[in-house]
């Protein structure tokens, strides 16, 4: 059976950035597809505006719902949580439920209590690794998507463990449900070119805390510091490069975007601040010698990888 046969009707909760790129990338790469939004009435009417969104609803979440086969939630993690007993409860028994929220842990937990089987709607966890430093829907991209990880969250009885050491086995290439609605989602990302990937909810907050969620901080860091410190000239800015406008491009995420991340990510974030603060004490003392130059060819070595990727 093709995903169309599967999931054919989709209400994207929250029409911002990913919500709206979602739309907008099914919109673009899939065929008949009835897509309904759900939001703000001042956000939901610039999804239609942009052609996003078939039907809009704002308030009414079971109407919204109502025979949805997929039902996307692309909202802030607090707001996630906080409707999920809602979703669950209106949600079509034969539903895909799932989210794109950067954090997985708290969600899974809370989607294990109210999702408990796949006799009923069944719920995915899920995170786009696509983005931008600036939120809402006119940002929003169809190919917001394409050439970028998509990480699905299988269902893992691990405990969290406290500190930095990794939190799981490693990432597998096939999905662990074999339910046709995962599938058929699947087969919907591969479609609009996402590349999904197989992990548990502890080993994504994990890796995500180290590869996203530290790097924002830092930038926030070095902003905050630059900032304290300009002159009535705008020294040190004003003789400031490309490359420091690169190095900051994600100060300017507003802190809106940021504060629920933060907030259910603290125990690998608070780890990974204080060992990053060692690397940077560790660079301190090599200033006088020639050490650095192993450091500088670690980081050109992690600058080929990413640029493979």
């Amino acid at each position: 059976m093709s995903p169309g046969h599967l999931i054919s009707r989709v209400t994207i909760l929250g029409t911002g950035l990913i919500g709206g790129s979602f739309a907008l990338a099914l919109r673009k790469y899939t065929a008949d597809m009835h897509i309904s939004g759900w939001d703000r009435p001042d956000i939901i009417r610039e999804a239609q505006s942009r052609g996003a969104v078939d039907e809009t609803f704002s308030g009414d979440l079971a109407a919204a719902l109502r025979n949805s086969d997929l039902i996307y939630i692309a909202l802030p993690i607090a707001a996630t949580i906080d409707l999920l007993p809602e979703i669950a409860r209106h949600a079509s028994p034969h539903a895909l439920v799932t989210d794109a929220c950067s954090t997985k842990v708290r969600i899974a937990q809370a989607a294990d209590e109210l999702f408990p089987s796949e006799k009923g709607a069944l719920f995915l966890g899920g995170h786009p690794m696509a983005g931008r430093e600036l939120p809402g829907m006119a940002h929003a991209n169809a190919d917001l998507f394409r050439e970028n990880t998509y990480a699905l969250i299988a269902k893992s009885s691990e405990p969290v463990v406290a500190g930095l050491q990794p939190r799981s086995s490693s990432p597998a290439n096939e999905p662990p449900s074999h339910d046709p609605r995962v599938s058929a989602f699947v087969k919907i990302l591969e479609k609009i070119g996402a590349r999904p990937l197989w992990l548990g909810a502890p080993q994504h907050d994990y890796a995500v805390g180290l590869a996203s969620h530290l790097p924002q901080l830092a930038a926030v860091a070095l902003a905050g510091f630059l900032y304290d410190r300009l002159d009535e000239n705008g020294l040190p800015i004003t003789l400031a490069g490309p490359g420091l406008r690169d190095s900051l491009r994600l100060a300017g995420s507003p802190y809106s975007t940021w504060r629920d991340i933060v907030l259910t990510n603290q125990e690998v974030l608070s780890a990974a601040l204080d060992l990053f603060a060692r690397r940077l004490d560790d660079l301190r003392e090599k200033l006088a010698s020639r050490e650095l130059e192993a450091d500088f060819d670690s980081a050109n070595e992690l600058y080929k990888l990413l640029r493979s990727l």
